[in-house]
């Protein structure tokens, strides 16, 4: 490793001697974030050892950990490496006990929401997919609720405006040096006592672009998997709010230029219900800034749980990837937590960059992480706690890996 500008290490991948033909930043984080980051590098040298691709990886220190030991989020320009020096990000993940900024807001925001509003990255894509193998723990017993032919669906979640809006803001502009954001004033008739607010903005060229990923994604699909149609369903409350009134509009306009995909409709509440006694219906899913939030975490209930979930942020020049089961506090250091979620959002990175740069290889290589994961979760070995089993995080990280290296080097 070497260091440079204090707080960036420097990972070099040897491929042969051949320049790296990715750059890609590894932000381990806080707690299990920095576990799990571990196994995600560990799946890119596989990457590098047994193909024609390598990556330059650049680590950099992040987090309300780092902030509470030295005050700073990240290195001074950590936000300017990841937007102009790196083709694809990592993140472990963000939170540490009892560590806030002055005004309030989660110490290690500007990592994990700077980057989210900084870099535009409009889309979350959560894939909600139940490998075979895989049990649900209810009533604390593991067993088989959903069927794995009945649960592969995406749904992607506005990133950058609704409810989260002016916490975004006030990220991205701390991560870039720029002057503080503030909330303009609102008056609020009759309310009574201190009264805080959190606007709640919708735009049609927010809902627009989103909207317009999900039906190019459905496109690459193979249809819901109770009936095989190709389905976008919009989920908003446009039964009661105006921003959601002028989300599902737009989400009808966008639609027109999609006559071969079915589309269809739910309120937030109601989703929720169909979400788990319906899955099998649900193909590309669209909503709205905080109701993705929430339908998000629900839906990993259906796929075995967060240590199943990846996720992309993901806009149209730069991405992120991370699992979404944040920093786990209460196992950080204890090599437990499932590292599948933070291996299936490198599976999302080499989709997106292999789909952005044109490269069939990279597109192989995603669908031969996938495949690997499958048949290690159908074996059914070594699994970590959350799915029934014993085995370290570190455990399953090798094993998956040398599947992988097996795999890649067959091809």
């Amino acid at each position: 490793m070497i260091y440079f500008n204090q707080g960036f290490v420097h990972l070099p991948v040897a491929r042969g001697g051949v320049m790296s033909d990715y750059r890609v930043a590894i932000l381990p984080g806080d707690g299990t974030g920095r576990e799990v980051a571990i196994e995600a590098t560990k799946i890119l040298n596989t990457i590098s050892d047994n193909t024609n691709i390598g990556f330059d990886l650049t680590e950099i220190a992040c987090g309300g950990q780092l902030y509470k030991e030295t005050g700073k989020e990240w290195a001074e320009g950590s936000f300017e490496f990841c937007r102009d020096d790196s083709d694809a990000l990592f993140l472990g993940a963000i939170g540490h006990p009892g560590s806030f900024l002055p005004n309030g807001d989660l110490a290690g925001g500007s990592v994990i929401l700077g980057l989210r509003s900084g870099l535009d990255l409009y889309a979350n894509v959560r894939p909600i997919k139940l490998y075979e193998g895989v049990m649900h723990k209810v009533h604390g017993k593991f067993t088989q609720i959903w069927q794995p032919d009945m649960v592969d669906m995406t749904i992607l979640r506005e990133n950058t405006e609704g409810l989260y809006h002016s916490l975004l803001k006030r990220a991205s502009n701390r991560a870039q040096g720029l002057e503080d954001y503030v909330v303009p004033e609102l008056d609020f008739p009759d309310l009574k006592g201190e009264v805080v607010y959190d606007p709640r903005p919708i735009s049609s060229h927010g809902t627009e672009r989103l909207v317009k990923m999900g039906f190019d994604m459905c496109k690459t699909r193979n249809g819901a998997p109770s009936d095989g149609v190709s389905r976008v369903s919009c989920i908003d409350k446009s039964n009661v709010t105006r921003g959601c009134q002028l989300f599902r509009r737009t989400f009808d306009k966008v639609a027109e230029s999609y006559p071969k995909i079915a589309t269809d409709y739910g309120y937030i509440d109601a989703f929720t219900q169909w979400l788990t006694r319906v899955p099998e219906h649900y193909d590309v899913v669209v909503t709205s800034n905080m109701f993705g939030d929430i339908a998000t975490d629900l839906a990993s209930v259906l796929q075995g749980g967060m240590g199943m979930a990846g996720s992309g942020n993901i806009g149209d020049e730069h991405a992120f990837f991370e699992p979404v089961h944040g920093s786990s506090p209460k196992y950080a250091g204890m090599n437990k937590v499932n590292p599948i979620a933070s291996i299936n959002s490198i599976q999302m990175m080499m989709d997106w960059l292999g789909r952005k740069n044109g490269s069939e290889e990279l597109l192989g290589v995603a669908k031969t992480i996938e495949s690997s994961v499958a048949e290690h979760l159908k074996d059914g070995k070594n699994l970590t706690y959350d799915l029934g089993g014993n085995s370290s995080c570190s455990e399953v990280g090798d094993i998956i890996s040398k599947r992988l290296a097996r795999k890649l080097s067959e091809q």
